[in-house]
């Protein structure tokens, strides 16, 4: 779902009354940082999805993810979100993947789509040389996100993603209080993901954690959601869009299902296909 800052803080207060989040720290202060964000939300859905519509802005045509982990708490952390995540983006655009290629239907102004002729995984860098930041704003992230690119030497590339990736204990950008699971933007020069503590999140919150009955189902469902969008909509808002403001991931928020790709079976969600008005989860 694509919401503006106070947008996201009028969301949250609808789900506090509702009882799915805890009071946001601050609540009525629009936080800092880019104005417009795609994320895995807590709000409840439409019936019925509607087709994506293109806005002439650029897809990522060969996807390439890059993991940081961001603080020195990531040293003590014990759950191998590392090596969960790592062997996901190693099998996804691989042989045998068929769940990402149902981005290739998504092309830009030249008609051209996302190919994926081996793994999009890209590298990991542990950023630990100090903790990362209890409370990080939005801009806070959005600079993490430009650290990896430039450790990376992906900065301006258009086919990068990089996942930033908070550790146990942080609330990057209000997180868990302001209404997402996780978020993908653009930073002005690369496409990012803001992707919190999974395990953190409150009972009766939609951040599907054990939503398969695996501990870390929520950080592939989540985190392959905004894998997905930033393929077909990598600067977060003039690509593949629907009339609505959902991207192709935010119509499916259900029915998740184990795919198996060739580093191991992960629990994932379906995505929004106009090839068939509906939600699929394999191409």
């Amino acid at each position: 779902m694509r919401v503006n800052r106070n947008g996201r803080i009028a969301a949250a207060a609808v789900l506090m009354a509702a009882g799915l989040v805890g009071a946001p720290a601050g609540a009525g202060q629009a936080s800092a940082g880019p104005q417009h964000v795609a994320g895995y939300t807590a709000n409840v859905k439409a019936a019925a999805g509607e087709n994506m519509q293109y806005g002439g802005g650029p897809v990522q045509l060969h996807p390439v993810v890059y993991l940081v982990f961001w603080g020195s708490q990531w040293n003590s952390d014990t759950n191998g979100i590392p090596a969960y995540l790592t062997s996901m983006f190693k099998g996804l655009g691989a042989t045998g993947d068929n769940w990402s290629t149902i981005t290739s239907q998504y092309t830009n102004s030249s008609g051209q789509g996302p190919t994926f002729n081996g793994a999009v995984f890209g590298g990991i860098w542990m950023d630990n040389a100090k903790a990362e930041p209890t409370n990080p704003s939005a801009n806070a992230v959005a600079n993490e996100g430009n650290r990896g690119a430039s450790h990376f030497g992906v900065t301006n590339n258009g086919n990068a993603q990089i996942v930033v990736l908070s550790a146990h204990g942080t609330h990057p950008d209000g997180w868990p209080s302001s209404g997402f699971c996780a978020y993908h933007d653009y930073s002005g020069s690369v496409s990012y993901t803001n992707m919190p503590y999974q395990l953190d999140a409150p009972a009766g919150s939609r951040c599907p954690n054990n939503a398969l009955g695996g501990h870390l189902d929520a950080f592939s469902i989540v985190e392959g959601h905004e894998y997905a969008e930033s393929i077909s909509d990598p600067q977060a808002g003039n690509g593949w869009v629907a009339p609505n403001g959902e991207e192709i991931g935010d119509q499916c928020e259900s029915g998740f299902q184990k795919v198996t790709l060739s580093t191991g079976t992960f629990a994932m969600q379906p995505l929004w296909s106009n090839k068939s008005s509906a939600c699929v989860i394999h191409n």
